[in-house]
């Protein structure tokens, strides 16, 4: 197998691409494509000021080091979700890697705001995936809007986006639908997002993490055992073993034809005003948001435990 660019012995195959890498062309392909796709859908400007959420895996530490090599702004957000060694581990891995690599972060620690996912997943009962995600999300966009930041970037891949896609259309959520993809626009107090991975599969983005020797957190969240989300990818995975090419195409087709029919169905449609909270300010369609009603449940629930261990 030889590089499809030098033609010296390729260290990576991709059939979606009827093409084979080495180990510098492999790099200059992933970065091709995740400048392509910036350029392409309007995602950054050269002088935006970038939070980069990171987990400690592999498509968030990567899509650092390739924004940073691009040239942009960043400055890493971790969120400390207070899960015993899963989160010690994880945040260690960020830490180390930004001081290795001199980028400024910001930690965020849900057991100082009093929310660590434990304490919440024994209190609260619903699916704690949804409850972390809608916790992350708020921190991600609270830092990035008081700390002034221009857009909020996130290593969402093409794996995981066509999960999202196939999921949000098993059940035609219209609402979901109408704003999935790779950009969504500063307004109503929400920060402008972004997903400059969206062009490239979670296999490339491992491998040019491996290749650049970044040394990321692999092992499972200990809470995410039977999430229907995985087992979505594992389906496209499979679908695409057989026919190379299916994800993006899949995908690429929504953004083109799809996500704006959608779009333009749901603003005429649209029935609901996004205000702030009238508890916390985060914006919301409710009078109070989420957060702060799942933050009532938990104080209520360990008042009900503490009244009943006298």
């Amino acid at each position: 197998m030889k590089c499809k660019v030098c033609k010296e012995k390729a260290v990576v195959s991709l059939p979606s691409h009827n093409a084979a890498f080495c180990k510098e062309h492999f790099n200059n392909f992933f970065m091709r494509q995740v400048a392509q796709g910036i350029k392409n859908r309007n995602l950054l400007e050269p002088d935006d000021k970038v939070l980069v959420a990171l987990s400690g895996g592999k498509d968030s530490l990567g899509l650092m080091y390739a924004l940073s090599e691009l040239g942009y702004d960043v400055t890493g957000l971790h969120i400390d979700l207070g899960i015993y060694e899963s989160s010690i581990k994880a945040r260690a891995v960020v830490e180390g890697f930004c001081k290795d690599k001199g980028y400024p972060l910001r930690v965020v620690e849900l057991e100082k705001e009093g929310v660590p996912m434990p304490l919440i997943k024994k209190h609260i009962r619903r699916p704690i995936c949804a409850i972390c995600g809608k916790f992350k999300r708020h921190y991600f966009n609270k830092v990035a809007i008081e700390e002034g930041y221009t857009a909020l970037a996130t290593g969402h891949n093409l794996d995981d986006e066509v999960a999202r896609l196939f999921a949000n259309t098993l059940r035609w959520d219209q609402g979901y639908l109408s704003d999935q993809g790779p950009v969504l626009p500063a307004e109503n107090g929400f920060a402008k997002k972004v997903k400059p991975l969206f062009r490239v599969t979670e296999y490339e983005s491992a491998i040019f993490s491996f290749l650049a020797d970044i040394p990321y957190h692999h092992l499972p969240c200990p809470f995410s055992s039977g999430a229907s989300f995985t087992g979505h990818k594992k389906l496209w995975r499979d679908m695409e073993l057989r026919s190379p090419g299916t994800k993006r195409a899949f995908y690429k087709g929504f953004l083109d034809r799809g996500q704006p029919a959608f779009a333009a169905l749901e603003k005429e449609e649209k029935d609901y005003e996004i205000n702030p909270c009238t508890e916390c300010g985060y914006p919301t369609s409710a009078g109070v948001c989420s957060i702060c009603r799942i933050k009532r449940q938990l104080q209520e629930s360990i008042e009900q435990e503490s009244q009943g261990e006298k």
